[in-house]
């Protein structure tokens, strides 16, 4: 067997760094079932979020009435919508990175924000804390693989990052 040249190595290690660090990203779908909509409590759904740098938010509403602006806490508060920090509606499905720790205000604009349509997270510096491990199975007892325990998008990375490896060895 060939040794591999280091140009390869240095791809071969590259995408499969950027493979895990993709892999652990974790999106946030603000409102669960509901998405960014009237009359959902925010307050509720943020304290059972666990939300630290580097993960998402995507917010999913009408955009035709919605819309998503970052704010300050007094803003927040008091539902102001003008001298907002960041308009981040693009289409009705949009996603926010969270790149600092430290609390974060939304709201929606167009009086909206009185229906509830607000959101204050604070966001955790640091790694998020490992998955609880299952426990233990009797030795008879077999277990089937969930239908969906990975997402299509991410299965099909895992897919062409090993395919992309396997080529770059192949060529050696």
């Amino acid at each position: 067997m060939r040794m591999m040249n280091s140009g390869v190595m240095v791809a071969v290690v590259i995408t499969m760094g950027w493979l895990m660090a993709s892999a652990t990203a974790i999106l946030h779908k603000v409102g669960g079932k509901q998405g960014w909509d009237q009359n959902v409590n925010y307050t509720e759904w943020a304290v059972n979020e666990q939300v630290y740098v580097g993960e998402w938010l995507i917010f999913n509403f009408d955009k035709r009435y919605y819309n998503v602006l970052e704010v300050n806490k007094t803003s927040y508060e008091n539902c102001n919508d003008q001298g907002f920090i960041k308009n981040i509606t693009r289409g009705g499905r949009d996603v926010y990175q969270l790149t600092e720790a430290r609390p974060y205000y939304f709201l929606s604009g167009g009086g909206y924000c009185w229906h509830g349509m607000k959101l204050y997270l604070t966001v955790h510096d640091g790694l998020p804390p490992a998955p609880e491990l299952a426990p233990a199975l009797a030795p008879a007892t077999s277990v089937a693989c969930p239908p969906n325990s990975l997402t299509s998008s991410a299965a099909e990375m895992l897919f062409l990052s090993i395919a992309l490896c396997l080529a770059l060895m192949w060529t050696l």
